[in-house]
């Protein structure tokens, strides 16, 4: 099973983007499914995740209010809505996996705690 993101490409600051993340086989709706970003010379980070359970959520300080992490499982899609985009929020961004893991969003923002990744999608921000 693969992960495949797409939506990224070049906005304005203050435009909005929506990545998607599905998966190549099988039902999203068990996945606990997380967004990471990874900008040049910089570490991959958390942005935000959601838990398969209950769809409880969480989010980096820096996209609080700004982005918001959804799921579809009818059309077995996770999605990423950015708004207000900033060029700092440029990067490489990943969704994540992890199938019918028993733990609460706050227990689910490290990469570790994923063992299935799609291949990436690149947002541009200018100024």
């Amino acid at each position: 099973v693969q992960l495949q993101a797409s939506g990224g490409g070049l906005a304005q600051a203050g435009g909005s983007l929506r990545l998607s993340c599905v998966p190549s086989e099988g039902s999203v709706s068990t996945y606990s499914m997380g967004w990471f970003r990874q900008a040049p010379g910089k570490e991959r980070e958390f942005v935000a995740g959601i838990t398969w359970s209950d769809h409880s959520t969480s989010y980096a300080a820096s996209v609080r209010g700004r982005f918001t992490i959804s799921r579809d499982n009818a059309k077995n899609m996770v999605y990423l809505q950015m708004n207000s985009l900033r060029p700092e929020d440029t990067a490489t961004y990943y969704c994540a996996g992890r199938r019918r893991i028993r733990k609460p969003i706050s227990k689910l923002l490290a990469e570790s705690e994923y063992d299935l990744w799609g291949q990436g999608t690149l947002v541009t921000v200018s100024s």
